[in-house]
């Protein structure tokens, strides 16, 4: 089982973050947080590296309804979304597969939410 699904469109990064908001927000997520890897590597250990951004995706009813099962889920949240410039100039969306993330814990009630999540986040990944 992959970890993921991804995307690549012809956006350049500002407008597939841009269009990747909307998607998210259609489904009931917001984004919590953004990391700007390249700039962090940039300053912190003086690396260049293709424009690189790891987006905290959150559906608050869902992430309710985990914490209500588990109250360790805090953990494994946000979910995670990988924005990055390819070589060829295109970008790559990629968001983590909640399936395969709940794997890791030993509560079979968070299968079902975690299958509701994944629905929506692939739909997102689909329509960017």
């Amino acid at each position: 089982m992959n970890y993921y699904f991804s995307k690549t469109v012809d956006d350049p990064m500002d407008a597939a973050i841009a269009k990747l908001a909307q998607e998210l927000k259609k489904e009931g997520f917001g984004i919590l947080t953004e990391i700007d890897m390249a700039a962090t590597l940039a300053q912190k250990l003086n690396v260049r590296i293709n424009n690189y951004r790891i987006l905290g995706a959150c559906n608050p009813h869902f992430a309710y309804e985990a914490l209500q099962q588990e109250n360790k889920i805090g953990l494994m949240l946000p979910c995670n979304i990988v924005v990055q410039q390819r070589e060829d100039g295109r970008t790559e969306i990629s968001a983590v597969d909640p399936v395969a993330s709940m794997m890791a814990i030993p509560n079979e009630s968070l299968a079902n939410i975690a299958g509701q999540v994944r629905e929506k986040l692939r739909s997102v990944i689909e329509n960017c």
